[in-house]
């Protein structure tokens, strides 16, 4: 069992417990070290002065290093809050690998817009079985907005490989512009199944949130979170499909620069 367990934990795409207690710590380490880096000098220099007998060397320099701390300690946290930032960042990336879940969507509230963490924070206040659809729902919008983007980029960049592609002087090159059309229409589709399940996600989380203004009743609560997770199945189908599309290209990236 503590096999399985651990095995769990180290799935890619999981919230392990080290990364709470990471996150945790990233919280804090910023502020205490804007304010230890910058009391800390001044107080042992005063110490030291008032342990030497009021010597004069000590107290100019704990007068003097104040604004040498002070400085010094914004560095520090600035440095600090952008390396949590760059953590936030891999942290979030690596949860969406396998598909934003409800239960993770709290790590993710800087993609929500002010509209929905509003919403999201009143349901959880007085509707308790709403917030889970809400939570659900906005679940499959941020897999659909981030299948949406994925599938833009990797546009963008089978277009750039077409327009170089025919400048190639080689035998293979119609073979290679085939395969890169067909990568294109592959993505335009998945672009298109991301932008048709972000849209059924934002109008369900209208329906949710019209619900709450109302006043839902537990039947129609239950209705939706049965529709939700209906259309929850579909998402990761579309990111895998995503992820095998991006194995493809980076293969034949590499079949190019060996040309």
């Amino acid at each position: 069992m503590a096999t399985e367990l651990a095995t769990i934990q180290e799935t890619p795409g999981r919230l392990t417990p080290k990364d709470r207690r990471v996150s945790e710590m990233w919280r804090w380490a910023p502020w205490f070290a804007l304010v230890g880096v910058s009391a800390v000098p001044p107080i042992v220099f005063a110490l030291a002065y008032l342990l030497t007998a009021g010597t004069t060397l000590f107290l100019v320099l704990a007068l003097s290093s104040i604004p040498l701390s002070i400085i010094l300690a914004i560095i520090v946290t600035l440095t600090l809050l952008l390396v949590r930032r760059r953590w936030t960042r891999n942290l979030r990336e690596r949860l969406a690998s396998d598909g934003i879940t409800a239960d993770e969507i709290a790590w993710f509230v800087s993609e929500l817009t002010t509209g929905e963490r509003r919403a999201l924070r009143e349901m959880e206040k007085r509707q308790p079985l709403l917030a889970d659809a809400y939570r659900e729902t906005l679940a499959l919008r941020l897999n659909a907005s981030r299948l949406v983007s994925r599938s833009r980029r990797d546009l963008l960049q089978v277009e750039r490989r077409i327009n170089r592609a025919r400048y190639l002087n080689a035998p293979d090159t119609t073979v290679l512009l085939e395969e890169l059309q067909r990568d294109r229409v592959r993505f335009e589709k998945l672009k298109q199944e991301g932008s048709s399940r972000r849209a059924e996600a934002e109008a369900r989380l209208q329906m949710i949130e019209a619900a709450s203004s109302r006043g839902a009743s537990w039947a129609e609560t239950n209705y939706m979170l049965q529709r939700l997770d209906e259309g929850r199945k579909h998402m990761p189908l579309g990111l895998e499909a995503a992820r095998a599309e991006q194995e493809v290209r980076d293969e034949m990236e590499r079949e190019l620069r060996q040309q």
